[in-house]
């Protein structure tokens, strides 16, 4: 039997378009790691070129990406970033499939593709609002959620299926076809409402609008700084010193019990109901550094796998409640501006955690380094508690006022 919320056919139609492109860029960092690796001949300076100039346009017009979603029909948005997704996608495919492959075009082309992912993603959250009720946004976020995190999980396993039989520009290929079933399916979402016609003149008055609301939602100031820190902390230390730790064969185990407890954590959002939705995502938040101190500790597999698959239940339960509190408390005018704000403050935080912890690493050590990021993250994460704002967010947020102005 379908959940109910697929009997809806605009939330139907926006729910199967994100399954369909979610799947495709589950299998894009596999298909472009073993595709620009074959092309250029096993040079990771390619790769890793590659890979930044996706990442840079993607920090750089997020801020721009949420003006235009905000003054313009969402669908639209979607539709263009989309088809032009494909499109770049398809290109860099025909790079590889034709032997034509040089880093400079390919690099450009996927410096199109962050570029157009900086407007999809401010967009993608401010539509969800508009084709559900209030008190449905929850239980079509962790429906959302499902598909995402099942992407996770099937989406590497398909590629690296077909890069082994047909070869690495294949995968590209299917990635950048993805994008047209999920267009179509977009194309059909209704419209939207209006934007307010006596919003700020400009595009600076737009910006500064999202930024002075952001600043201002206290709630969101806090729970921002804590995703900070735990993007600085955790993400680094887990991407390089967790297989380092945890050696191949045990690594694959743990993302794989990790995977579980998302799809666990997300079926239990879609039911459960806390009062305090917020301040429940941030104690979630506690289980996220239990992996890294695990390995940190030199625990048995057992405990290992545990820990894993607790910091997936943590990491689906908060990643819900932020969407949802987002979508319930802030107005829909200025949603996708205020959100584009914390998304770039968060993800600003990966690349430094990143950088960091070779150095460290080299000074004290994996094991002492993953513990004590651990630690680190957990009593961070328990700071946005104790402010009022955070522990007393109420779950369902009554109807937002209109006026973006309104400060929570």
């Amino acid at each position: 039997m379908l959940p109910p919320l697929l009997h809806h056919s605009g939330f139907r139609r926006f729910f199967l378009g994100r399954a369909v492109s979610l799947l495709g860029s589950a299998m894009a960092p596999v298909a472009l790691a073993f595709a620009v690796l074959d092309a250029a001949d096993g040079r990771a300076a390619d790769l890793g070129a590659v890979l930044a100039v996706r990442m840079v346009p993607l920090l750089g017009l997020m801020l721009l990406g949420g003006a235009v979603a905000d003054r313009l029909p969402r669908r639209t948005v979607l539709l263009v970033t989309h088809l032009g997704a494909g499109l770049s996608q398809g290109a860099a495919a025909a790079l590889l499939l034709t032997g034509h492959y040089a880093l400079a075009p390919f690099a450009a082309l996927e410096f199109a593709n962050g570029a157009l992912t900086a407007f999809t993603a401010p967009a993608l959250r401010g539509v969800l609002p508009e084709l559900v009720p209030a008190d449905r946004l929850r239980p079509a976020n962790a429906l959302l959620g499902m598909a995402g995190n099942g992407s996770k999980v099937l989406g590497p396993v398909l590629a690296g299926l077909l890069v082994a039989g047909a070869g690495p520009g294949w995968a590209v290929a299917l990635d950048a076809a993805s994008y047209l079933p999920a267009a179509y399916l977009l194309a059909g979402l209704p419209t939207g409402p209006r934007r307010d016609p006596d919003r700020p003149t400009g595009l600076y008055g737009e910006l500064r609008e999202g930024w002075t609301v952001f600043r201002h939602t206290r709630w969101l100031w806090w729970t921002t700084w804590s995703c900070c820190a735990t993007n600085l902390l955790l993400v680094g230390p887990w991407q390089i010193l967790g297989p380092a730790l945890a050696g191949p064969a045990l690594w694959g185990v743990l993302l794989a019990a990790r995977g579980a407890g998302l799809l666990l954590a997300d079926a239990a959002a879609y039911r459960l109901a806390p009062r305090r939705l917020l301040a429940a995502g941030q104690l979630a938040g506690l289980l996220l550094p239990l992996p890294l101190l695990a390995l940190g500790r030199h625990a048995p597999a057992a405990l290992l796998f545990a820990a894993a698959a607790a910091s997936g239940l943590g990491l689906a339960l908060s990643a819900t409640a932020w969407e949802t509190s987002l979508q319930e408390h802030l107005p829909n005018g200025v949603l996708s501006r205020v959100s584009a704000n914390a998304d770039v403050l968060c993800y600003l935080a990966i690349p430094l955690g990143q950088l960091a912890c070779g150095p460290l690493t080299a000074r004290f050590g994996a094991p002492v380094l993953a513990t004590a990021a651990a630690l680190a993250q957990g009593s961070l994460a328990l700071l946005p508690l104790l402010s009022p704002a955070v522990r007393r967010l109420p779950h369902p947020a009554p109807t937002p006022a209109p006026a973006p102005a309104a400060v929570i």
